[in-house]
């Protein structure tokens, strides 16, 4: 973290922030786009200084996994019975009638939100099938470069409606890498059977090694193991090791893993960990779809995070849908999105709230393949966010403001606020 040489000039300058509780503020510096120095009190000066004051500094936060094609549908139709079937049955009707336009405003409205909430990289899931085709994809290669400067847009190439129920889909899903998209996307519950199932991740695998870019599965996303379509782990694992594609594949959802018997559930966890399979929690869509055939003693599946740190899985969370018959929330506000997991996998303390904006962070960093660029640290891109608070383990709790978004360098969001306690009217 200390300024390896001396820096007499930048073009931004972080003066007085916090960045470790258990140490002073710094100051940060950046230079062409990149954190040059940090370190006490540094002597150098900038085109643009910003006082802290104490405030806490993060680096930017990253949505790894979120559907900005099927964003803020809410207003066109509900989820009737709140279920995942019922969700995938809706949208597809609402995809018929997709427009690149409407697709262009709503991920344009969700990708300026995400900007000023400070998230300064997202990974998006767009469909891809026979019913919308590529327009997902193509559209949201277009506001890649729109936001260019602002955040950072990966693209998956997400087979939603399946590969062997949704024929055709395969040759949608080469096209769609072959267009631009940046990873292979699979729905591995979302077929006939179990043999289909394994089918559809190992053609998904296949795509991966014939365009050389990294895995991203919807897997798991039941309630229990009753139906074993939703008991895919295992397998992902051993594909991932048979293909050598550690550190390249991440698991969405995963809620029925919370299910397994405590033996069966260590041995599957430990499994992922040593395969390098990452599992991405999506905690505001897996709580609204999960339970809904239980009468009694509802279950709340969410995958066991804290078990998912025990055995060493690497693990992020994201949004996931915002505002549409999977999940209608959502402000596109990760750290929202991170204090409502610690409230329902009983997490709490300094120590766990900690490590649940590192899962925002560091974590999902390492999932969309960008830790060598990122964080905290001299060399690394310069995306920073200015919180209103003064203790990095209150950044949940506090609901702070995003004051400053620093992409690149770049100021490219404010948020400025005052509150004001009034006094008592005397009686």
């Amino acid at each position: 973290m200390a300024n390896p040489s001396p820096l007499d000039s930048a073009d931004l300058l972080l003066r007085n922030a916090r960045i470790d509780d258990a140490a002073a503020p710094v100051d940060i510096a950046v230079l062409d786009g990149v954190i040059a120095a940090i370190g006490p009190a540094l002597r150098a000066t900038a085109t643009e200084e910003i006082d802290c004051a104490g405030r806490v500094v993060i680096p930017g936060l990253v949505e790894s996994h979120v559907h900005l094609d099927k964003a803020l549908l809410d207003g066109e139709r509900a989820n009737p019975d709140g279920t995942l079937a019922g969700a995938i049955a809706i949208t597809a009707e609402l995809k018929r009638r997709f427009t690149p336009a409407a697709i262009r405003d709503r991920a344009r409205r969700v990708l300026e939100q995400a900007i000023t909430h400070g998230t300064t990289a997202i990974r998006a899931h767009p469909d891809v099938d026979p019913i919308v085709g590529l327009l997902g994809v193509h559209t949201l290669l277009e506001l890649r470069e729109e936001f260019r400067g602002r955040i950072d847009l990966q693209i998956v190439a997400f087979p939603q409606e399946g590969i062997f129920r949704a024929p055709g889909t395969l040759g949608l899903l080469r096209e769609g890498l072959r267009d631009g998209a940046d990873v292979i996307g699979g729905c591995t519950y979302n077929e006939d059977s179990v043999a289909q199932c394994r089918r559809h991740i190992d053609l998904v695998f296949d795509l991966a090694a014939e365009f050389g870019v990294p895995v991203d599965l919807h897997a798991d996303f039941a309630d229990d193991t009753a139906d074993p379509r939703f008991a895919l782990a295992d397998y992902i694992a051993e594909v991932t090791d048979r293909t050598g594609m550690a550190g390249r594949v991440t698991i969405g959802h995963a809620t029925s893993l919370a299910a397994r018997p405590p033996e069966d559930r260590r041995r599957v966890l430990f499994r992922l960990a040593d395969a390098g399979v990452a599992v991405v929690p999506l905690p505001a869509t897996d709580m609204f779809l999960g339970g809904r055939a239980d009468t009694a003693n509802i279950r709340r599946g969410i995958a066991p995070v804290r078990e998912l740190w025990a055995a060493g899985v690497r693990t992020a969370y994201s949004s996931n849908n915002i505002r549409n018959a999977f999940t209608p929330y959502g402000n596109a506000d990760l750290l929202d999105i991170g204090l409502f997991l610690a409230q329902t996998s009983h997490l709490a303390g300094p120590a766990d709230l900690t490590r649940v904006l590192g899962m925002a962070t560091y974590e999902a960093a390492a999932v969309i393949g960008i830790a060598d660029d990122y964080g905290l640290r001299v060399g690394a891109a310069a995306d920073l966010v200015v919180l209103s608070t003064h203790r990095v383990a209150d950044a949940l709790l506090d609901r702070p403001d995003r004051c400053y978004v620093v992409k690149a360098g770049r100021v490219v969001a404010r948020t400025t606020r005052t509150r004001e306690l009034l006094p008592a009217t005397p009686v």
